[in-house]
């Protein structure tokens, strides 16, 4: 399934044109069953071209949500690319701040003891900002993480709400072709079940 289109297949067109013109031949011989017929035939016919329209709805909803999600998790993917660099970035400092610490240590004066801490020091705080940063952006990662997740999941309810209408309509064509009322019911109840999972995923659940 993809967001390329709801489609409703040629067959179902035709079963409903060879039932209306069966209901319209059958009005002479039979008012009652005339009637019944293509009341039958108007109801399935209604129910099917709203029944398409909702599904085309879902299906584009179903393929936008999962570009959005694409997006989102290669996002994700650079931010923790960043988040790694600035990793990185820490470690190139720690490792300078030894090396200070150590020719601090090893200073036969004074005044190169307090150069080499000055270093330190600043290594230190320098330090101290590339960790936030770092852990900044891993929180921006995992949000969008956690937003590509929830697309997914909504793609998933479209997908499966679409998939419903699909049977539904085909329910609707075998209904066409052999009149019976247990396919007209099984068709409206796969209608519902449709919508109601598409209502989930218009409200995140």
């Amino acid at each position: 399934m993809s967001g390329a289109g709801f489609h409703v297949h040629g067959p179902h067109d035709h079963e409903l044109e060879h039932a209306t013109q069966h209901a319209a031949a059958g009005h002479g011989e039979s008012s009652h069953h005339g009637i019944a017929g293509g009341s039958m035939t108007n109801q399935i016919a209604m129910f099917t071209a709203v029944i398409a329209t909702v599904g085309a709805i879902f299906a584009y909803m179903g393929g936008a949500t999962q570009a959005n999600a694409g997006l989102y998790k290669n996002n994700a993917a650079i931010r923790k690319t960043e988040a790694s660099n600035q990793w990185n970035y820490f470690q190139a400092k720690s490792t300078k701040q030894s090396l200070a610490e150590m020719s601090r240590d090893l200073a036969a004066t004074e005044p190169d003891r307090a150069k080499y801490q000055a270093k330190v020091d600043r290594y230190e705080k320098e330090k101290k900002d590339i960790e936030a940063e770092a852990r900044k952006i891993e929180a921006e990662a995992k949000a969008w993480d956690e937003r590509s997740e929830a697309q997914m999941h909504q793609h998933h309810r479209w997908a499966q709400a679409t998939t419903a209408l699909q049977v539904s309509i085909a329910l609707a064509a075998i209904a066409l072709l052999t009149k019976k009322k247990w396919l007209e019911y099984g068709m409206f109840g796969l209608g519902a079940i449709g919508v109601g999972i598409g209502a989930l995923a218009a409200l995140h659940i």
